[in-house]
């Protein structure tokens, strides 16, 4: 009798559960539509390019810091690779610890120098700090540089969840920001009086720049370059990229935690026994931010986790000077796990192919999840119920 008791009431329990979350899932809102949005006006857009103006440096001089632990890896290579190779700034990798940065959710990359070695060589400071997302908000040696950088004169861009970190500093107090659409909340409860702005990828306040999720980071550099150096070289180094549009205009309603988009997370997570791992050639001279940009995407299906693999266990460097640890030390890969050569294509291109080849391994649903994480703009689908 008492087992029977037992296991009546453990059914009953999961019967509950189940209750409860299918309750949960049914108050998930369903995808909105998409809207229009108010185009960026002449003078909009002066402003931002006037806020972007390198504040000491006719040739500026930018950071961008990690920390050691997980930082993420589109919000840190992407800007560095798109600044130096528009060569119109000095970009530096910085980390707050000697040693390697482990990047999330893949890829280890060697920095250029610690803060404090940075520190050393330019006592001024930078002329931009970029602060990408980062696995904690509080990491008291980023806090405090960030803080002393913003005193130098630095215009502090906070990149993604980076906005966080900024927060975190008292940089947003009273200033219009924006952030990952998932973070928003939790930005808003560190920053309260924070202004938040819809609507737009870019947001610039009184030397403070935010961005909306990791992908972009792809127009606020365009934009950056085009405040340097001008409209002319930012749309050449749009089209290296493979940027058909340099707007920062965004329909922020579009990005949120809906119905599917946690029914397909959670499918995921479950089937662990279809889990993989996928590798990635490691080969010198290849494009950083395609590189970023295909293993982020692959790392975030919550079925797959991009490794990044070469023949020798040395540092790989890549088209503009980053170098890359492997993961794995092989000189082969298994075919059928073996993420396809899109690294050398244009940057914006290689994401696209990216997101394809996921629809055609894990179904278009696993294709939404990873595009609503980077926060990239796509047509919805009709079919998404």
């Amino acid at each position: 009798m008492r087992v029977r008791y037992g296991v009546r009431a453990g059914l009953g329990v999961v019967a509950v559960a189940l209750v409860g979350f299918a309750g949960w899932l049914c108050s998930l809102p369903m995808p909105q539509p998409a809207r229009e949005v108010a185009a960026i006006t002449p003078l909009e857009r002066a402003q931002l390019l006037a806020a972007l103006q390198p504040p000491k440096r006719i040739r500026p001089l930018v950071a961008v810091l990690a920390i050691n632990s997980a930082t993420e890896v589109t919000d840190y290579l992407v800007p560095t690779g798109i600044l130096r190779r528009a060569d119109v700034a000095d970009a530096l990798m910085l980390a707050t610890q000697p040693g390697a940065v482990q990047l999330f959710p893949a890829l280890r990359v060697q920095p250029d120098a610690t803060t404090a070695e940075f520190d050393y060589r330019y006592p001024d400071g930078a002329d931009y700090v970029v602060v990408p997302a980062m696995s904690r908000d509080d990491d008291p040696a980023a806090l405090a540089w960030i803080q002393a950088q913003a005193r130098k004169g630095a215009t502090v861009i906070g990149i993604c969840a980076g906005a966080k970190v900024v927060g975190a500093v008292g940089l947003l107090h009273g200033k219009r920001a924006t952030t990952h659409w998932y973070y928003l909340d939790a930005l808003r409860k560190r920053s309260p009086d924070m202004r938040y702005v819809a609507n737009r990828r870019l947001v610039v306040d009184g030397g403070v720049a935010t961005t909306t999720g990791i992908t972009a980071s792809m127009p606020a550099m365009l934009m950056l370059i085009e405040a340097i150096a001008g409209r002319g070289k930012a749309n050449a180094v749009a089209a290296q990229l493979g940027v058909s549009g340099r707007g920062v205009e965004h329909d922020s309603g579009a990005f949120q935690f809906s119905r599917p988009f946690a029914r397909t997370v959670l499918g995921n997570r479950l089937a662990f026994w279809r889990h993989e791992q996928l590798g990635l050639h490691l080969q010198p001279g290849m494009d950083e931010m395609s590189l970023a940009l295909v293993a982020d995407a692959w790392s975030r299906t919550y079925r797959s986790q991009a490794l990044a693999y070469s023949a020798s266990g040395a540092l790989v460097h890549t088209r503009h000077g980053i170098g890359v640890w492997p993961d794995v030390v092989t000189a082969q890969w298994p075919d059928a796990t073996r993420v396809s050569p899109v690294l050398n294509q244009k940057p914006a291109h290689a994401l696209d192919q990216a997101l394809l080849a996921i629809a055609a391994r894990y179904g278009p649903a696993t294709t939404d999840v990873v595009a609503m994480q980077l926060e990239y703009p796509r047509p919805p689908r009709a079919d998404v119920r």
